[in-house]
């Protein structure tokens, strides 16, 4: 590396917010799974505590050592409904309490894989830890939870989408931030590092680390330099900032690895705002040429931007997966809730927006008396994106109590606040109520 790539890269580490958003070690719980479900929770805590016992330490000891900020050091563990399923209990509270005990000595800052996955039908142990939701994120900390109702393999579950509605509601009813770590999820992925929706998937192996990095800070510097200039040199200069940032989230991946004697995973490309002033996609976008993020021309920014994000960071790394592309997640993201606030990013838009993003409609702020079928059309129809366009899509609403349009909520920290949005007032009542599957697309036949 040259002196100027140094001075670069210490460049963006020092004023232009780029960090490793979090580095994420995956273990598999198969080998916990007991019908006595006291004895499957001590193991998952042994299991957890002694494979994850230095990756704060090495986190730490690789920022000092390279002066790489590591925003947060993670677990995914195998979803839980597929270990829990052996056993005889009715609810399984006491497994996300396990995790919870385990994070906590740890000290790591998110603990993911409460999870079920029904994008076909249900299991028994699907069924149980979805009823256990509010419950089991209300009463813990560092858990965070996640349910795959879709793919385009399977179709869509509408049972499930409908159940997901009423959880979202029953668990604002607890504690509205409980739904922040809730993920309901068409097409999730095994690999995926980021919170609130990384589980460690079942073809993983037994413990693994996974990156995910940062940067929408340092590709608005980047844009800077090349103001007024054509798309096609946009797109380039986008590619070449991503390649950076990717090589540094592989740096660090594999140095973990190492150090962790585990195998090095993926590097998660996306790029994940924060409410910090000068961390936005929001702000990139803008920087494109939109005059604010949710004006027409939003979606075809957005587009070139997480196509771009994606051609430079699989040149710079040859394990690349996640969600990979950015992240829109409107209360982390400071000119998103600018825009919502004004009225020029509406639910609407935003739904248009994800289908060519990274995730879905994220971290929104809805009125506390949203009715639970409504929120279940707007997971039917993220989910419907992601399935027929064979992509990951997404939906984190947070139901806020006693909150309507024209307030506002504080999430704290790296959460961030947003304004209550309007949501469509139209019934998706008997949508929602006839239930069943939605088959899957057809793919020999595309128009």
């Amino acid at each position: 590396m040259d002196s100027k790539q140094i001075f670069e890269t210490s460049q963006m580490l020092s004023s232009e917010n780029l960090d490793i958003r979090t580095i994420t070690m995956g273990i598999s719980l198969f080998d916990c799974i007991d019908s006595d479900s006291d004895r499957a929770c001590q193991k998952i805590y042994d299991k957890i505590t002694t494979k994850a016992k230095d990756l704060v330490k090495v986190g730490q000891a690789i920022e000092t050592e390279y002066g790489i900020p590591i925003a947060n050091k993670r677990i995914t563990v195998t979803p839980i409904a597929l270990i829990a399923a052996a056993s005889k209990d009715h609810d399984y509270v006491k497994y996300a309490k396990t995790l919870n005990r385990a994070a906590e000595v740890l000290g790591i800052d998110f603990i993911g894989g409460y999870t079920a996955l029904v994008n076909k039908g249900y299991q028994k142990g699907s069924h149980t830890l979805i009823d256990s939701l509010p419950e089991a994120l209300a009463e813990t900390k560092y858990v965070c939870a996640s349910v795959n109702i879709g793919s385009t393999k399977s179709g869509i579950n509408m049972d499930a989408v409908k159940r997901m509605g009423e959880v979202v509601v029953e668990a604002s009813k607890l504690d509205y931030m409980t739904n922040a770590k809730l993920v309901t999820f068409c097409n999730a992925v095994e690999d995926n590092p980021f919170m609130a929706g990384g589980f460690h998937g079942v073809s993983e192996p037994d413990v693994v680390i996974n990156t995910g990095v940062s940067g929408p800070g340092v590709v608005k510097a980047a844009l800077e330099k090349v103001k007024g200039e054509s798309m096609d040199v946009v797109a380039e200069t986008i590619k070449k900032t991503a390649f950076k940032i990717t090589r540094m989230g592989q740096l660090v991946g594999t140095v973990a690895a190492e150090r962790l004697h585990v195998p090095f995973g993926i590097v998660d490309l996306s790029l994940a705002p924060t409410a910090a002033a000068g961390d936005s996609v929001a702000e990139v976008l803008e920087e494109i040429g939109v005059g604010q993020v949710g004006a027409h021309g939003t979606t075809a920014a957005l587009a070139m931007l997480n196509d771009a994000v994606k051609k430079g960071g699989i040149m710079a790394c040859s394990h690349v997966g996640g969600l990979s592309g950015a992240f829109i997640p409107v209360s982390e993201d400071a000119n998103m809730i600018t825009a919502a606030e004004t009225g020029t990013l509406t639910i609407s838009k935003l739904e248009a927006m994800t289908a060519v993003c990274s995730v879905g409609l994220d971290m929104i702020a809805i009125p506390g008396s949203t009715p639970a079928t409504t929120i279940s059309g707007m997971i039917a129809d993220e989910a419907a994106i992601g399935m027929i366009n064979n992509k990951t899509t997404a939906v984190r609403v947070i139901p806020v109590p006693g909150k309507d349009v024209g307030d506002e909520v504080d999430f704290g920290g790296l959460l961030g606040h947003a304004p209550i949005m309007p949501v469509n007032p139209a019934s998706s009542t008997n949508l929602i109520n006839r239930g069943g599957l939605i088959p899957a697309p057809v793919h020999s036949f595309k128009n």
